[in-house]
């Protein structure tokens, strides 16, 4: 059975932004729920564990009725189906990402045709803001608490502190 007014938004979030959060409140506008799925995948390396990383979602989406947090490995259709939902949110910053988002999107709906995507735009303020990005600018010094939150940049501190 279709949950009809729930949507999947997944990636990796390693780490989370701000943009992500945007997009996230601009869902639940449409959406009464919204499963993050974080992507578990054995072929990239990532800053934050896929337990960290949920951590840091889970500490700041606390309402269970409206956000679920969860993870997947594999094939996002494959997700999808096992979870009985037909829509995943994804975000698009730049005409870059509508290349990249476009084609996973065709591909999911050739794998899976009942599956729907819908893209969002994020607040102008996240227009360039990529988990990327903000990894790169904090490891080159950078300050990043305006870009993601405050948990993140704290966990940011402990992570580069511990390689040092």
């Amino acid at each position: 059975m279709l949950e009809k007014n729930l949507a999947v938004y997944p990636g990796s979030y390693d780490p989370l932004t701000n943009g992500h959060i945007d997009i996230i409140e601009r869902g639940l506008k449409i959406f009464d729920k919204i499963i993050v799925a974080v992507l578990k995948n054995p072929a990239k390396t990532y800053l934050f564990s896929l337990e960290e990383r949920q951590q840091i979602l889970r500490s700041i989406f606390k309402d269970p009725q409206k956000i679920e947090i969860d993870h997947f490995e594999g094939l996002l259709v494959d997700y999808v189906n096992r979870k009985g939902i037909n829509t995943v949110v994804r975000g698009l910053r730049a005409i870059s990402d509508f290349e990249i988002e476009f084609q996973m999107a065709m591909m999911n709906r050739k794998i899976e045709p009942r599956i729907e995507t819908i893209f969002f735009v994020p607040s102008d303020a996240y227009s360039f803001l990529s988990s990327k990005l903000v990894k790169e600018i904090y490891q080159l010094g950078g300050e990043v608490g305006s870009m993601v939150p405050q948990i993140v940049d704290l966990k940011l501190k402990e992570k580069f502190r511990q390689q040092k």
